[in-house]
């Protein structure tokens, strides 16, 4: 694709950037095909197609307006399109440069503003979203049924954290809202961890991964943010750390963009570029030790409530499309003997998306529905995903209990 971008832009790192995705799309429209928000409105504008021409207008100097923000606000990120396009566009670093420059030119209303403004004020920040959900969940029965859905009935138990016995070390970055929502989540990914040989570490002062507020076009924050994990994981890194492991496949996806977030800071490039080339995904850790975790699948005891029992995955957006993760997990609770059932297209969107579903109400209810009716077509007796986001969404439509898969994995090792 020809450009020809505007010069408050075009000699900007975000220009330069901009410019070479660009030139990349040759716009045959295999995005479309995949696309959740096309596929529900049908509207050219509302595919990553149109999204590019509009984010390619707006940096040849065009005015933005309102209807840009619009169709940009209604884009998942969830990056199917990256992983069906032949030419290789990275659409979703586009999509960010894109939403950063309507954001500046297109004035929101005060109720918007708002709610974006709590949003990156309290999410993010493990206490805070500690003390407004258990306020939430006090008046659950009282909310209307769609803020009810986003309030989670059930309050995980944390369970006890094992301690460091093996030589070989990694880092869990244990996040922000996880904690709070289901706080037996990295205990139960450090348990599995314990049981292939790997001891898993919490580093002090570590927090959200910045994945929040980069999405609400908050780049200082989310920089910030990005500075402040580096900062707490460095020295146990130095300290002979092989790996930062995370459960939420969304914050593992952040947490690889370090190294390109940070490119042109000139105190943390290299570190960033470093700590992005550690972190993994749990899935990746657990995966690459299949040896010692047959070894210790013989070990656990022979009955128990895993046998014949039948998953539904749910495979988040962040992990098959941002970190190119597919078929792991299906294959590690197979091994364990559960039995993955076949979910159609799980290759689009459950409508979480971060913010999205608070954010884009109605398009995230249609995608949620859609979603569930996928994962209950081989009738499993429980839903798994890999993301927290995915997890409390998919449970606020379904009676169907929704777990973390690596909960499932540890309860099937036994303690």
């Amino acid at each position: 694709m020809q450009t020809t971008l505007a010069a408050f832009i075009k000699d900007t790192p975000q220009g330069r950037e901009a410019d070479a995705i660009l030139r990349k799309c040759v716009h045959c429209g295999f995005c479309l095909a995949t696309c959740p928000t096309y596929q529900l409105l049908g509207d050219e504008l509302d595919s990553p197609r149109g999204r590019i021409y509009l984010m390619k207008q707006l940096l040849e100097g065009a005015p933005v307006t309102a209807r840009t923000q619009l169709h940009l606000d209604r884009c998942l990120t969830c990056r199917a399109c990256e992983t069906t396009c032949p030419s290789g566009v990275k659409y979703g670093r586009l999509l960010d440069v894109g939403r950063a420059l309507t954001e500046e030119q297109v004035p929101r209303s005060r109720m918007a503003a708002l709610q974006r403004l709590l949003l990156r004020k309290v999410v993010p920040y493990t206490r805070r979203f500690a003390v407004l959900l258990g306020l939430a969940r006090v008046v659950r029965p009282l909310l209307p049924r769609q803020l009810r859905a986003h309030v989670p009935a059930r309050q995980g138990r944390r369970q006890p954290w094992p301690g460091v016995r093996h030589a070989r070390k990694v880092l869990l970055l244990e996040g922000c809202v996880q904690p709070a929502l289901q706080p037996d989540i990295n205990p139960a990914a450090a348990r599995v961890l314990g049981k292939v040989g790997i001891s898993a570490i919490r580093a002090a002062g570590t927090g959200c991964c910045g994945a929040i507020a980069h999405h609400l076009s908050a780049r200082e924050q989310a920089l910030q943010q990005a500075r402040r994990n580096i900062d707490a994981l460095w020295p146990h890194l130095e300290g002979g750390a092989e790996a930062i492991v995370v459960t939420a496949s969304a914050c593992a996806l952040m947490v690889t963009e370090y190294g390109h977030l940070l490119r042109d800071d000139p105190r943390y490039a290299g570190r960033a570029a470093r700590v992005s080339q550690l972190a993994r995904d749990v899935s990746q850790i657990i995966a690459a030790e299949s040896a010692a975790l047959q070894e210790a699948l013989r070990g656990a005891p022979a009955a128990t409530a895993a046998a014949g029992l039948k998953v539904a995955f749910h495979s988040p957006c962040t992990l098959q499309h941002g970190l190119k993760v597919t078929g792991v997990v299906e294959s590690l609770l197979a091994a364990a003997g559960f039995t993955p059932t076949w979910v159609p297209d799980s290759h689009l969107c459950c409508g979480s998306a971060g913010t999205y579903s608070l954010l884009q109400p109605q398009l995230s209810a249609r995608l949620l529905s859609a979603k569930l009716a996928a994962l209950g077509q081989g009738s499993p007796d429980v839903i798994a995903s890999a993301n927290i986001g995915c997890l409390t969404h998919l449970q606020g439509g379904t009676s169907l209990l929704v777990r973390h898969w690596v909960e499932l994995l540890a309860e099937r090792l036994g303690p």
